[in-house]
């Protein structure tokens, strides 16, 4: 459960999942050897992404992949998450923490050397960041440009943090991302839209693997 050796990591998302349940595609993820599964779900009710999230929680569990939540502290604890993912506008890390446990993996959402250090002072165990390329996840900082591969590599060395590069990756640009200093990197349409997810999945983690 070391964020330090994530590689590839999966945000939920069942409205770009080609019209496929979001467990199906995390199994398949899971069978592709994806690290670590974040359950977002933007756009359903609680009751749903709770729901959801016991059920992925027992496949994370069988597979010993950590589960952590989008945003929800609640939820996360509610479900017995690994624990939660925060953006910038989410409750501190610390607070996070004391209700989910000193067990739990924290992250936080970063787009400025800045942020990610504020972080690491509060105690994040890995930050996101991003978005590195343009995309349509609207709750992804910077979306629509991207801050690209060398804020990667200005944050990686700024902090001493697993940093989890997200927005608008897939195969063909996660060996940039990887080689400017990122760990891993999280996907959604790479994965969810895929014709195949655990192929994507399998790929992806090879292509990080090899720019590492």
């Amino acid at each position: 459960m070391n964020p330090k050796e994530w590689r590839t990591y999966l945000v939920t998302q069942g409205s770009r999942s080609a019209g496929r349940d979001t467990e199906a595609i995390v199994e398949a993820a899971l069978d592709g050897g994806v690290d670590a599964v974040q359950l977002r779900e933007k756009g359903v009710s609680d009751a749903e992404r709770y729901e959801l999230g016991r059920r992925l929680r027992e496949l994370t569990a069988d597979a010993g992949v950590p589960l952590l939540v989008n945003d929800r502290v609640d939820i996360a604890g509610a479900v017995d998450a690994d624990g939660v993912h925060l953006g910038q506008s989410d409750l501190p890390v610390a607070v996070a923490r004391e209700r989910l446990g000193e067990e739990a993996v924290v992250g936080r959402s970063t787009s400025t050397v800045g942020e990610a250090r504020a972080a690491a002072e509060a105690g994040a165990d890995y930050v996101g960041v991003g978005a590195v390329y343009g995309t349509g996840t609207k709750d992804v900082p910077d979306a629509k440009d991207g801050i690209g591969t060398d804020r990667i590599r200005e944050i990686a060395e700024a902090v001493d943090l697993p940093v989890i590069g997200i927005g608008g990756i897939d195969a063909d640009n996660a060996g940039a991302v990887a080689a400017a200093g990122a760990t891993g990197v999280a996907v959604v349409s790479a994965i969810t839209a895929a014709d195949d997810p655990r192929a994507a999945t399998a790929a992806l983690r090879e292509v990080v693997d090899d720019a590492r």
